[in-house]
């Protein structure tokens, strides 16, 4: 997500910190990098034209110009204008009073409406909300059915009516029987199209007079950039739309199109999906993304994937495990599955501090079989190998490797890192009567609330 761009933005940050003084001649260099860098990265041009002409406003002030730092102000101002792109929008769901909520999950087909809608479902459900899902795309019965299973696999009540009934009869029947049965969201996913129709429109409108909804989502495809924008600009004209939700954030390196939907549409971005799993759709944060692009990570996302896979019972169970010195292999494979259930690496790695610039000595990236062969070497020990790695001796490190399918090699290195990761954890404050556990919990509860608090920069 967004990996062109912040490349080329962070070589035009690096190259002004060889400046001593930054001169209009140098900025108006440092300009037309970032405007490139927009451009390519398929920003509106009319945003593009905009941005620059007020970062230039900005960076040709005599203060950036004399200062000692002229890179972290010109950092600073483009930050802060980025962030003006997006406006004050919170993400997420406003807030309102009305029950049950009416979501109407709007798009042409393709952007991913009906997977949308299950996730949606799956973020209402971690709120403490009850959602109802149902689909009135009636001319394709496999959305239907493909609603109804995703519905299933998310724990998700489907309501799927018999008889043949219209698109609007459906959104009506799942209303009526979300309050019967007490339940305080519906998520109504819509038929999509190839292109925008009278057709489509008019059976929009049937939708939303038959259920008054209270919001109004559409799901654009990150990936088609300008072109979602458009899309966008277009249903908010007809029916009017309250949010964009960017699908396929995870696999669109430029970002043209989070960039230029609120000022091209007028309408805030909600929600971004970020990968495949029910589970990767977050609320959209414009002070985080634009932290991500700008090369400063994203820790509260981070901290909050963890937060969901990790319960504190679990987490408190590790941190006696590690006082007391009993981390094992066992312990350390639980973690490493805990870790995958958070999502890609690659993805989770992107979210820390000055990744980009790791990464790029990575050559082709994380490779995730490593993880894939670690777990299988530890399955392919004994209860009492993974719990006393003391005792695998020479014979059984081979049937170990035979077991796994790696080699000898590969189970040294794995058992020579575990040593040392051990040997970390205990220095960190694993030792018993440490007291170090608390200390760095607190530490890490401060500096999640100097995060939330509004940044200087």
């Amino acid at each position: 997500m967004f990996e062109s761009l912040s490349t080329r933005l962070q070589d035009v940050f690096r190259s002004l910190r060889g400046e001593a003084r930054l001169t209009p001649e140098i900025v108006e260099a440092a300009l037309r990098e970032i405007r490139m860098a927009l451009l390519e990265a398929d920003v509106n041009f009319r945003v593009v034209k905009a941005f620059v002409d007020k970062v230039r406003d900005r960076a040709v002030d005599q203060e950036v110009l004399r200062s000692l730092t002229p890179d972290q102000h010109v950092v600073r101002i483009v930050r802060d204008e980025m962030l003006a792109l997006f406006g004050d929008t919170q993400g997420g769901l406003p807030p309102d009073s009305q029950t049950p909520r009416v979501i109407l999950v709007l798009g042409l087909q393709g952007s991913g409406k009906t997977t949308l809608t299950a996730k949606l479902g799956r973020w209402l459900t971690r709120q403490g909300r009850h959602p109802m899902l149902v689909s009135t795309d009636v001319r394709r019965p496999a959305a239907i059915e493909q609603l109804t299973v995703l519905g299933r696999q998310a724990n998700l009540r489907v309501h799927d009516p018999q008889g043949d009934l219209g698109p609007a009869s459906r959104a009506s029947g799942a209303l009526a029987q979300a309050k019967t049965l007490g339940f305080d969201a519906v998520l109504v996913d819509t038929a999509g199209r190839l292109h925008i129709d009278d057709e489509l429109m008019r059976e929009l409108e049937a939708i939303k007079d038959a259920v008054a909804p209270t919001d109004m989502l559409y799901v654009a495809d990150a990936m088609t950039g300008q072109d979602a924008i458009k899309s966008a600009g277009e249903f908010n004209r007809r029916v009017g739309i309250s949010g964009v939700v960017l699908t396929k954030m995870d696999g669109d390196a430029r970002g043209g199109a989070a960039l230029s939907v609120v000022s091209v549409v007028g309408v805030p971005i909600a929600f971004v999906g970020s990968g495949e799993r029910l589970d990767d759709l977050e609320s959209f944060h414009a002070e985080r993304v634009v932290s991500r692009v700008l090369g400063m990570g994203d820790v509260l996302s981070l901290i909050e994937k963890a937060e969901q896979v990790v319960t504190e019972e679990d987490a408190v169970r590790l941190e006696d495990k590690l006082r007391r010195a009993e981390f094992t292999l066992e312990d350390f494979r639980d973690q490493l599955r805990t870790i995958r259930r958070m999502g890609p690496l690659e993805n989770l790695l992107g979210m820390l501090p000055g990744f980009a610039q790791v990464k790029n000595r990575l050559g082709d990236g994380v490779d995730e079989k490593q993880i894939t062969h670690v777990e299988a070497i530890i399955d392919s020990m004994t209860p009492r190998e993974r719990g006393h790695h003391q005792i695998i001796n020479g014979s059984r490190r081979k049937r170990i490797a035979r077991g796994s399918g790696t080699s000898v090699e590969e189970v040294n290195r794995l058992l020579k890192q575990f040593v040392q990761m051990k040997k970390m954890l205990k220095m960190m404050g694993g030792a018993p009567g440490g007291g170090k556990g608390k200390k760095m919990r607190k530490q890490l509860g401060a500096i999640r609330q100097m995060m939330d608090a509004e940044r200087p920069w």
